[in-house]
């Protein structure tokens, strides 16, 4: 499905606005809120946390940023903890591991990587990563290269990878906007593993949205975990045995 506010052929100004609107995204608002989450205690703290369901089968390690870290959330309310719950209500046995980090970049998890693969032994790894690259206009193709390296990383430990792809909003430019919402699908069609499109599809790009975000419209808030978590697991779920 292609949103309309991604449509440039057409543009939809009164849908580019609302997209702006929720994020204030800007390059300089961009580079602040970046050494914002770098800075502060939460931005640095990496959830490592593991709780064994019944006789685990796998690990599903998250390698993520701010997003699945519960960056300015109560503990317990994010969508990795809501995915142990999910695991639970329908009987499957896996440990999570959620390894992600705030202000984390693709360059940031690809270094992290081995460590954590040789550590945990994951059956799954879960890559949500990309966001905080477009915050800094990083190359492209380094980011592709970054979740690349580690989708092959992964898969050579012996794991099942889903890649957790996000998009920027249209005050980036058409070029680097739509190079960055279809770099997610050509890695993951390169490196044949599984994708979640858009991660914040239902949030946003509602007419809502601003209601779906913490007060500084850049992450999600503890009502919008469950719509995150329903726009990974159909694709996790196929992966889990």
């Amino acid at each position: 499905m292609k949103f309309a506010w991604l449509d440039f052929s057409k543009p939809d100004r009164a849908a580019q606005n609302r997209w702006s609107s929720w994020l204030g995204w800007s390059r300089p608002l961009g580079a602040l809120l970046v050494a914002t989450c770098l800075n502060t205690p939460g931005g640095v703290h990496a959830q490592a946390e593991a709780k064994t369901l019944t006789a685990p089968a796998g690990t599903i390690l998250v390698v993520g940023d701010s997003l699945s870290a519960e960056y300015g959330l109560k503990r317990g309310t994010g969508w990795v903890p809501l995915l142990e719950k999910q695991l639970a209500s329908e009987k499957k046995s896996a440990r999570v591991v959620n390894a992600s980090i705030s202000g984390d970049t693709t360059s940031g998890g690809r270094s992290r990587l081995p460590a954590l693969l040789a550590q945990h032994r994951p059956a799954t790894v879960v890559i949500e990563l990309g966001g905080n690259d477009a915050l800094r206009g990083l190359p492209l193709d380094m980011t592709a290269q970054n979740l690349a390296a580690m989708t092959q990383a992964a898969k050579k430990a012996g794991a099942k990878v889903l890649l957790v792809g996000m998009q920027v909003p249209p005050n980036y430019g058409s070029a680097y906007t739509n190079g960055f919402a279809r770099l997610f699908g050509q890695v993951a069609k390169a490196e044949q593993v599984a994708l979640v499109p858009f991660f914040l599809k239902g949030i946003a790009d509602v007419d809502d949205a601003a209601s779906r975000f913490q007060a500084d419209r850049i992450h999600p808030n503890e009502q919008s975990q469950s719509q995150m978590l329903a726009n990974v697991w159909p694709e996790l779920k196929k992966l889990i045995k």
